[in-house]
């Protein structure tokens, strides 16, 4: 029998009807769900005659997700960043970056060693530990006591990054390419987010290709989740990305873009990390990365609007302020905080 999938169609305005079912606990709700099947056209359906359990997968509170989108901020201790070339490279700059960013709105700090732009090669293991530990260290010294990710694919990595002061693993390749990354995150117990990227970076674009990139990325996501699981990493403390510009096209990302309200019902929290990637300059214009601010924040912001808990960006303060003027603009309401 051919497997249904089921997609809140989220929505946030300040006035709800009684039948809404308020999704994963935060700011979106929604009273219908459109069902998609492999083969077959989608339908949408009143949100009651959904199965209890995809129900209860909705509905569930994200743990450690607060009421309101989380920014993560990209720190690339690299010298080779598609994004920001190489800004970050030395470490007092990257402490000074990061610093600035918690400043300017940042929830999270995500400190990457490795870039994973279209044909990197690997970095190894020694040379991608001398790069972040002494940003994350050099971040907590400095008073940084909020969440910080190390975005690495190895586990040897993770263990000095998590010595250092980090908080979070996050591995570009849904915890495929290192398999003692996943124990190393359980021992610490420490939160994961696995994303849909298991194309190595130095080969992701040589011409990808998916029958249904949207339920193929699904299904990729819940099984790597449920092998997380059975590492001992608590359900809870996972979150999934669909990995846009991991091996995938402009319509491959916009088909995800669409959709991506289905990735509730995975019962994890998300994140959407778009920023700055190749489709954006290509739609709106901006041949290189530092012109896609405009770009990326509304992604974010169309991502955000489909309950995505947490957007990681390179543009921070310019985010931090969209993000606030949205969800004022919803409300109705201001209150100013601090």
């Amino acid at each position: 029998m051919t497997r249904s999938y089921y997609r809140p169609i989220v929505q946030s305005d300040d006035a709800s009807p009684a039948s809404a079912l308020l999704l994963a606990g935060g700011w979106g709700w929604f009273t219908h769900v459109e069902v998609l099947r492999r083969g077959s056209a989608s339908k949408v359906i009143n949100a009651e005659r959904i199965p209890d359990q995809v129900k209860a997968a909705l509905l569930d509170e994200r743990a450690n997700i607060a009421l309101r989108p989380q920014i993560m901020g990209i720190v690339n201790a690299t010298p080779d960043s598609f994004s920001d070339g190489g800004l970050h490279a030395v470490a007092s700059d990257a402490i000074a970056g990061g610093l600035a960013m918690a400043q300017a709105g940042a929830d999270i700090l995500d400190i990457g060693g490795e870039s994973t732009r279209p044909g990197a090669k690997t970095v190894g293991a020694d040379e991608e530990i001398a790069r972040i530990v002494p940003v994350i260290a050099g971040l907590r010294a400095q008073g940084f006591d909020r969440v910080i990710s190390v975005d690495t694919r190895k586990a040897d990595v993770a263990r000095a990054a998590l010595a250092a002061g980090a908080t979070l693993i996050n591995d570009v390749s849904g915890f495929t390419f290192d398999p003692e990354l996943a124990a190393v995150a359980a021992a610490a117990q420490v939160p994961v987010c696995v994303m849909h990227g298991p194309v190595d970076p130095e080969i992701m674009d040589n011409d990808p290709r998916y029958d249904d990139v949207l339920l193929e990325v699904y299904d990729f996501l819940e099984g790597r989740i449920a092998a997380l699981e059975n590492k001992g990493i608590a359900r809870h403390n996972i979150i999934a990305d669909p990995g846009i510009g991991f091996a995938k096209t402009l319509d491959h990302n916009l088909a995800l873009l669409a959709r991506l309200s289905l990735f509730h019902s995975l019962g994890v929290t998300l994140l959407l990390g778009a920023s700055r990637k190749r489709f954006i300059g290509t739609i709106g214009g901006g041949v290189d990365a530092g012109d896609r601010a405009a770009g990326s924040i509304a992604v974010a912001l169309a991502g955000i609007a489909q309950g995505v808990q947490i957007v990681r960006v390179h543009d921070v303060a310019q985010t931090a302020q969209a993000v606030a003027l949205w969800q004022a603009s919803v409300r109705g309401a201001w209150a100013a905080s601090g």
